[in-house]
């Protein structure tokens, strides 16, 4: 699972409500889950303080212990 996503779901926030609280289209996020994009640089702090969770936690690698 896209750990966007899977944060993003452990807040409790709907796509949409992630799209507006960043001034972005809801497409953006469904594109960040998919991994058909990634959110700019300036972004990300954003996405982790809305979400609750440090901007490691964003892209943490599944694979490690």
């Amino acid at each position: 699972m896209n750990k966007i996503k899977e944060q993003r779901e452990l807040a409790g926030i709907t796509q949409n409500g992630l799209a507006k609280a960043l001034c972005v289209d809801r497409s953006a996020i469904a594109k960040w889950e998919t991994g058909k994009a990634l959110p700019r640089a300036d972004k990300i702090p954003k996405i982790a303080e809305i979400l609750n969770c440090s901007t490691d936690d964003l892209f943490a690698d599944e694979k490690r212990a």
